[in-house]
């Protein structure tokens, strides 16, 4: 990165009085803030260091084919989505053994959709569902699938249940990540399915972050009443995480100039179409920090240690922000640049670890032999 593009990320990481703020610190609401309301940041929050480093430990399995979605499974091992294939595949953590448990039945694979996202349940222990979103002929949906270990390889994924349906879908922009948050709340990053409009549009369910309860239902305490919607004005939003105060971040990808990280406060309008990047409207919700797309184009994120890694497709690297409260305390800083190719899930392990998930036969990257792969990674 040139001194030039680190002082300007600098200028652009703050967030200004009143904008882009974020769930909180009580525990009244979603993430702990009453929506509409803005957490910042204050002398609680400690400071990591501005530069950090990452180191490769390992590549835990390879040979996979359009990977997306990962969840660890407690107790160990992996869990990988097929794009295009429609497919959930274990991999024991250790040995790099991939077992295939089945088919996800109803996934319409095209352009950037097919199975995206996955999550496990937070009764994963007593119900064993795993949720997962994807394409269909029709829409893009959040289903729930039980998963039994007893069965036979590729037998093991029971019929899905539709838990939420009607999202836009599209070629391209489909959204696609799922997590469960510290409010045990399902939340669901959507795109705009390529119609503009439709992320400023409050009753689309395009451009958004949903907030439902497990069964799919519009969750309390919600911004706008009766409605999923979490936030609105975004364009195809890929990562979702939570730091150690339950504040959530997102990533986001641009259109031409700018990709982004935004802290992210309930009902808060992320400008898109209007605004792409940082905006001096004071109606939009400023990002934490942005990139030019040719070196994000951000897919998921994770939170380790007051910092969110921020996995990159075309940019082709992982990056480190360093938060302080719900800005950026120093420039990001880029590792692995064009050693893995495109890296598109990145999910916290124990400790300083991260598992990180390449993205090389997705259609644009340049796959090698053995690609792509689940790497083991140690970060500080």
């Amino acid at each position: 990165m040139t001194a030039a593009l680190a002082a300007a990320l600098l200028l652009t990481a703050g967030c200004s009085a009143g904008s882009a703020g974020s769930p909180g610190d009580g525990d009244s609401a979603p993430g702990g803030t009453a929506p509409g309301t803005s957490a910042s940041s204050s002398a609680a929050d400690p400071v990591p260091p501005a530069k950090g480093s990452v180191k490769v430990l390992r590549t835990v399995a390879e040979g996979l084919r359009t990977p997306w979605g990962l969840a660890p499974l407690p107790g160990g091992g992996l869990l990988v989505s097929s794009r295009d294939d429609g497919t959930i595949t274990r991999i024991d953590e250790r040995t790099g053994r991939k077992t295939e448990l089945g088919t996800v039945s109803g996934v319409s694979p095209a352009g950037e959709g097919g199975l995206l996202g996955i999550a496990l349940s937070p009764a994963f222990a007593s119900d064993h569902m795993i949720y997962a979103y994807f394409t269909s002929e029709s829409d893009n949906r959040i289903v729930r699938v039980l998963y039994d270990d007893r069965k036979p390889a590729g037998e093991q994924l029971g019929a899905p249940d539709t838990v939420f349906k009607g999202i836009p879908k599209g070629t391209v922009h489909n959204g696609g990540r799922i997590a469960f948050g510290p409010d045990r709340m399902l939340y669901a990053g959507t795109g705009e399915s390529g119609e503009r409009g439709l992320a400023q549009d409050r009753k689309s369910l395009g451009g958004k972050i949903l907030r439902l309860t497990p069964e799919g239902e519009p969750a309390p305490g919600d911004p706008f009443p009766g409605s999923p919607v979490y936030s609105y004005g975004h364009r195809n939003v890929q990562g979702l995480a939570w730091d150690d105060r339950q504040r959530l971040f997102a990533s986001e990808f641009g259109q031409d100039t700018w990709d982004e990280l935004n802290a992210i406060k309930p009902g808060g309008d992320y400008g898109w179409p209007a605004a792409e990047g940082r905006s001096s409207d004071p109606a939009f919700q400023n990002p934490v920090a942005q990139w030019h797309t040719d070196e994000a184009s951000p897919s998921g994120i994770a939170y380790v240690n007051g910092v969110i890694w921020m996995a990159g497709l075309r940019g082709e690297r992982l990056w480190r922000i360093p938060l302080k409260g719900t800005e950026a305390a120093a420039a990001p800083q880029a590792f692995l640049t064009g050693e893995y190719g495109r890296l598109r899930t990145v999910v916290a392990a124990d400790g300083d670890r991260l598992w990180l998930l390449t993205s090389n036969t997705d259609g644009r990257g340049r796959p090698k032999p053995g690609d792509d792969r689940v790497l083991e990674v140690e970060v500080s």
